[in-house]
């Protein structure tokens, strides 16, 4: 099974699922990108502080998960594609991708209204499809969690119908991702650290 390439510190702190071979794919294929996933996944923590200081536009969770890909030349992405007919081209851009390098993109959902998945999951199938990406990795949160939004006084801001594993995996069973490979991390209560 292609999750058992992950290390153990990995596989032990997310709830992983991947489709159509993504794992193997990402590192024979891959191997740097791999090795970048790996490095963030190994290096995050979920502080307590992140979710009861939430930051603005962007939350401290993608803000780090982000900041560190860029630092390792990961990139921020939109594409522009086009569709001709005879002599009449019209613009069809995508949505950008979060983190995208060599083929591999990568979308963090932490806290989005759910319909943000079917944004990313098109996005991949449409880009896997035009061959611009091999592998569409999704980073969100497991549905546990809601444990301790609750206990910390933010379960309303983390409501049923924003981004969590439980809004994600049947839209991919359904079939939303189409062909392209997709690897889903899901952040899990044994990331968490009380740190105030």
């Amino acid at each position: 099974m292609g999750v058992n390439l992950l290390p153990d510190f990995i596989r032990e702190h997310y709830e992983i699922h991947e489709w159509k071979h993504a794992c193997a794919i990402l590192k024979e294929d891959f191997p740097q990108e791999w090795q970048d996933i790996i490095a963030v996944l190994s290096e995050f923590r979920l502080y307590k502080s992140w979710i009861t200081n939430p930051g603005g536009s962007k939350s401290k969770i993608s803000g780090f998960i982000d900041s560190y890909l860029y630092r390792l030349h990961w990139q921020e992405k939109q594409f522009k594609t086009q569709v001709v007919v005879d002599d009449r081209k019209i613009d069809t851009p995508t949505h950008k991708v979060d983190c995208f390098k060599n083929r591999v993109a990568v979308e963090i959902e932490w806290n989005n209204k759910d319909p943000f998945f079917d944004r990313d999951l098109n996005n991949f199938r449409l880009l896997f499809d035009l061959r611009a990406i091999s592998v569409g990795v999704i980073i969100t949160r497991c549905d546990e969690l809601q444990d301790i939004f609750k206990t910390l006084g933010r379960g309303a801001s983390y409501g049923a119908s924003t981004t969590h594993v439980g809004k994600l995996l049947p839209r991919i069973e359904g079939g939303s991702g189409a062909g392209c490979p997709l690897l889903i991390i899901g952040i899990s209560k044994k990331l968490y650290i009380e740190d105030e």
